[in-house]
């Protein structure tokens, strides 16, 4: 499980790429890159990662979920997930 801090960081971070989508989208149009440059760093779309909504993890992330893979796992074990059950052939 991550840290708050770590989880919070990350919702920031994207609270700051929407905020300045816009005004950064103008300043790539114009070509003004003094401009870009003055923008904060966390205003970057690559500066996003994605993350586990329950847990933080930031590895194995399976986006169509938006969850982790060993959250997931145990999520579809227990049945917490509608359609999706566990494979057997």
């Amino acid at each position: 499980m991550a840290k708050e801090g770590v989880k919070a960081r990350e919702v920031k971070r994207a609270r700051i790429v929407a905020k300045y989508a816009d005004k950064r989208a103008a300043l790539k149009a114009a070509g003004d890159f003094i401009g870009l440059d003055k923008l904060p760093k966390a205003s970057s779309p690559v500066k996003l990662h994605n993350r586990c909504k329950l847990t933080g993890r930031p590895r194995g992330y399976m986006r169509q979920f938006g969850i982790s893979r060993v959250t997931f796992r145990e999520m579809a074990l227990a049945g917490k997930i509608p359609g999706v059950k566990k494979a057997s052939w």
